[in-house]
């Protein structure tokens, strides 16, 4: 099977063999993009929107194809898409209708797919696994992740990070924000959905309640957040989220994203328990957001070299899929996948 092949075949199979097929082509280990927002602003984005990433769809989707393509030549084989905090309801919000909305959604995932058809162009036409600057051009699989924020992502006042929804922690009112959304990027041509940073036990009993009503014709993943390596955000269970993620067929990896990197291994430790899906984790910086003020803080993260020092011990610990979130970048990811072709060499 060569690396189109994985886009091309599974796209209506959502079931284990997605990953399976996917990580035994990778190697035993894949390796998932960074963030995006931080680089999306290096890049000359503003931000400073409700919209917050996903505000570049309206206005400049060149950019987030120039992200993706950054991400692919330092070694990534997951890009995840720019919708984690494009809602249906937020486009609404901006005066688009309904259908200009799902367009919005369905353009993210047309993004990544470009980026990715650009990337594999560039390698027909590249003699060499790299480039004289060093991005890696390696002949590889690579998958496109629809992007699925939490109801928190869509209120942008940052209670993705605590979990607390106040007077709507409710199960349908959930699934009725999510539905469509959910459907709109299962259709757009990803590989797979990725419900990240869900900071309660509630949404993650929504999302896999969706995937199992839904014709969703798509694998997904479910990845939650932590603040003290023990529970997700809100003060949950990891181990019942984890479950509940174990217990849906559609799900074929659960893990932990934008969580600091200290905390990482406990957690990788605490899903084995209740999953024998694969584990993936993509960490932020370890810096801190201040969501009063909506900046991360600085000075209170790790550098690339301290990030990159714990790869080989999550994979040791049990991870499969191993990237970055919000403030880690291109650099960040060329030197996970340095950290592991170092490891592959050494051992084998």
């Amino acid at each position: 099977m060569g690396p189109l092949d994985v886009h091309t075949t599974t796209t209506t199979t959502p079931s284990s063999s997605l990953m399976a097929d996917f990580l035994r082509q990778s190697g035993g280990v894949a390796v998932i993009d960074g963030g995006l927002a931080t680089e999306l602003e290096r890049h000359g984005a503003d931000l400073n929107d409700p919209l917050w990433s996903a505000k570049c769809l309206l206005d400049s989707p060149h950019l987030i194809r120039a992200v993706h393509l950054d991400y692919l030549e330092a070694g990534a084989g997951i890009i995840i898409t720019a919708s984690y905090q494009g809602t249906i309801q937020g486009f609404k919000a901006k005066g688009f209708s309904q259908e200009e909305s799902e367009a919005l959604l369905k353009k993210s995932v047309e993004i990544a797919c470009e980026a990715r058809n650009l990337y594999y162009e560039k390698l027909q036409k590249s003699s060499s696994d790299y480039t004289t600057d060093g991005k890696v051009l390696k002949h590889r699989p690579i998958l496109v992740a629809a992007s699925v924020g939490s109801y928190g992502a869509y209120l942008a006042d940052g209670s993705e990070y605590s979990g607390d929804y106040g007077d709507v922690m409710n199960l349908e009112f959930l699934k009725d924000f999510h539905r469509r959304r959910v459907q709109v990027l299962a259709d757009a041509g990803a590989d797979i959905m990725a419900f990240e940073t869900v900071p309660n036990k509630i949404e993650a009993q929504a999302f896999v309640q969706l995937l199992e009503e839904e014709d969703i014709k798509i694998p997904a993943w479910l990845s939650f957040n932590s603040k003290d390596g023990i529970n997700v955000v809100s003060g949950d269970s990891l181990l019942e989220c984890a479950t509940i993620a174990e217990s849906c067929k559609k799900v074929v990896a659960v893990g932990i994203n934008c969580t600091p990197p200290r905390f990482i291994s406990d957690l990788i430790l605490s899903v084995k328990k209740v999953t024998t899906k694969p584990i993936l984790i993509y960490p932020n910086s370890g810096e801190t957001y201040d969501a009063y003020r909506k900046e991360w803080v600085q000075n209170t993260g790790v550098s690339n070299e301290g990030f990159v020092s714990y790869v080989n011990k999550w994979c040791e610990d049990g991870a499969s899929l191993v990237g970055g979130c919000c403030r880690t970048t291109p650099d960040t990811i060329r030197a996970i996948c340095s950290a592991l072709s170092n490891e592959k060499a050494t051992t084998s």
